[in-house]
């Protein structure tokens, strides 16, 4: 199946009343594994490879991009790619020659003023280059440099406030501080539905969550129906995708093939996928 764009994967989304899930890619493995999830129950799914990912390996887009880009393009289901967490000019003005249709950047740890600024010129940018972005208003929480917990005073997205962002630098998908926080291992975040009704009223675009690994089942799809379109999932990925490998080398101490336990790993993975597809997707 021929590689589709974000655009259109929210777009679909957003009229059925339902998310698309964008899942992170760190190794070929993962892009194996999330793809295999989304044929599992036969919907779209969005390849998500971040800032961190391209330093993990070494700097260079192109080859994890390249290779996310081949698996998506065998995929039985529609798959996009979408560049995330995007800091660096440099590597956002790569996105579009790499591949992806989309691209979330990041300015969130600046001041209000700067993040207009800096994502105002990053949208003019991303426009000209025919991609679909992503912006951040307020602080998820959980990434290095910041500092604010999801629930402390100053963290959370103001409707108002993203009304005007939203209007200033002309981004296509807002992502919002709503309790969820990224990194988290276990499932106990507490989304503020309330405030999520507000901001879907309050801005024109569709509203992402980062930092979904953390939410529970029930409370992931009860944001769903609150307003959230674009759903970001990494932690439970590589929760389930380590967790196989430590089970595997603890029973087999001798191994030295990486095939022998990637493989357990990318089925594990695939199963947490199609998992939490089937809570946001339907």
């Amino acid at each position: 199946m021929a590689l589709r764009s974000t655009a259109e994967l929210i777009a679909d989304a957003r009229a059925g009343n339902r998310a698309v899930a964008a899942f992170n890619v760190i190794t070929l493995e993962h892009a194996e594994g999330i793809v295999a999830g989304a044929e599992q129950i036969g919907v779209p799914v969005i390849l998500q490879i971040s800032e961190n990912a391209v330093k993990f390996h070494g700097g260079s887009l192109l080859p994890i991009a390249r290779a996310s880009a081949a698996v998506a393009e065998a995929a039985r289901v529609p798959v996009s790619l979408h560049l995330d967490h995007v800091e660096d000019d440099g590597l956002l003005r790569q996105a579009a020659e790499a591949g992806f249709s989309s691209v979330m950047f990041d300015a969130s740890h600046s001041d209000y003023a700067e993040n207009v600024t800096a994502t105002r010129r990053a949208a003019e940018w991303a426009h000209e280059h025919g991609l679909l972005i992503e912006a951040e208003l307020g602080q998820v929480g959980g990434k290095d440099g910041v500092h604010l917990g999801a629930h402390e005073p100053g963290a959370r997205t103001d409707p108002d406030e993203a009304a005007e962002y939203v209007a200033a630098t002309g981004v296509d998908a807002l992502a919002v501080a709503v309790g969820s926080s990224h990194a988290m291992t276990t499932r106990t975040a507490g989304l503020d539905f309330e405030l999520i009704e507000r901001l879907r009223d309050a801005v024109p675009i569709p509203l992402v969550l980062h930092g979904s690994s953390g939410v529970p089942d029930d409370a992931l799809a009860a944001g769903v129906r609150a307003g959230i379109v674009k759903v970001n999932i990494g932690t439970a990925l590589n929760l389930a995708y380590t967790g196989a490998v430590r089970s595997f080398l603890a029973e087999d101490e001798r191994t030295v093939d990486p095939r022998k336990f990637l493989k357990p790993a990318r089925i594990a993975l695939a199963e947490t996928v199609a998992q939490m597809l089937t809570v946001v997707s339907r």
